[in-house]
């Protein structure tokens, strides 16, 4: 009995498959299964679609709700659709779709994969901060207190409330010796100010404003701008055709700026994709993109989705750019830290 007992163990199916045998079957599976090229197809053509997206996102037409405008707002969110698609092209065991995400993925981190990163330094002599305060903030003062803290040399505020300046100016005043409000929009600085004036952005009101800051280092002109807010309706798309013409109006008197090194802090409204901001962003050099910790996106504070906030340069070197804590604002305040050179 116990011959035969053990005779039945030697010979039984009990004992575990090698894992490189169930590897070498489920290869010899695929390699015979004939639809493995053929299933997918719609699939795949929502992968080579997102691609051609995101590769031609500019002839986008803008005639028609500002589609254009729209899709490059949010563009980096159609990476999103990658893990997706892959897991509906493994459940569906489809090679061709497969091929098509893994071209899908490369497009994007070609696009953004540089945005991913860390790419901040631990140089600069020069740290400046922007945030939209937001007209209906129900704490100004924390609000105030909490972009203090920043350490930043020179704030810019957006959408002040002209009954909510006088909390600011005096939340702010033991940091900043220094600070110019112009319409709704204000910058303050622990060095000299001079030469403030609004800046025109064919609005009717003042949302713009220039002042020169004597830093250390040598004089550096502060623009500091929030542009019309751009609306997404189910009957006209993205509506902002005031936001192009105000960004216009701005890239021109960046264009017209005697200094040569000039910074620009603000709410613009859009991101540095958006073609209607080429006016601004084709002069300037956005120091998220250049020096940026990820994606860096500012709005709306809860779920952050888009950068709409911004901090450029010309003539300065950006070194590093961050978004600072959460305020009581429905915006995230940002930073950066630049060199100016003598």
């Amino acid at each position: 009995m116990a011959q035969a007992y053990m005779t039945e163990m030697g010979n039984g199916g009990s004992e575990p498959e090698p894992s490189g045998s169930r590897f070498r079957r489920r290869l010899a599976d695929l390699r015979g299964d004939r639809g493995i090229w053929r299933r997918g197809l719609v699939l795949t053509g929502i992968a080579v679609l997102i691609s051609l997206v995101m590769i031609f996102h500019a002839e986008l037409p803008n005639d028609v709700g500002n589609l254009g405008s729209l899709t490059e707002t949010f563009l980096p969110w159609l990476g999103l659709a990658v893990p997706v698609l892959t897991a509906a092209a493994v459940y569906r065991r489809s090679a061709t779709a497969l091929i098509a995400i893994l071209l899908t993925a490369a497009v994007w981190v070609n696009l953004f994969g540089g945005l991913v990163t860390d790419k901040s330094g631990s140089g600069g002599n020069l740290m400046v901060a922007t945030h939209n305060v937001d007209a209906d903030n129900a704490d100004p003062r924390g609000t105030a207190e909490s972009v203090a803290k920043s350490g930043a040399d020179v704030l810019a505020l957006t959408e002040l409330k002209g009954s909510a300046v006088p909390v600011y100016e005096k939340a702010l005043a033991g940091t900043y010796k220094y600070h110019s409000v112009e319409g709704t929009v204000g910058v303050w600085s622990k060095f000299p100010l001079s030469a403030s004036r609004p800046v025109d952005i064919r609005m009717g009101w003042t949302r713009a404003m220039r002042a020169t800051v004597d830093t250390p280092y040598g004089q550096v002109a502060a623009y500091v701008a929030h542009l019309p807010s751009v609306r997404v309706k189910l009957n006209a798309g993205f509506t902002a055709n005031q936001r192009d013409n105000s960004a216009d109006a701005l890239g021109a008197a960046l264009a017209a700026e005697p200094l040569k090194k000039v910074i620009l802090l603000g709410d613009l409204n859009g991101t540095m994709n958006d073609r209607a901001l080429s006016e601004v962003t084709s002069q300037m050099r956005s120091t998220q993109g250049a020096a940026g910790d990820g994606f860096g996106f500012s709005w709306p504070a809860q779920f952050p989705m888009a950068r709409i906030d911004q901090i450029m340069v010309r003539g300065i070197r950006p070194e590093a750019s961050w978004t600072l804590p959460r305020t009581s604002s429905d915006h995230l305040p940002i930073a950066a830290r630049v060199t100016v050179k003598p």
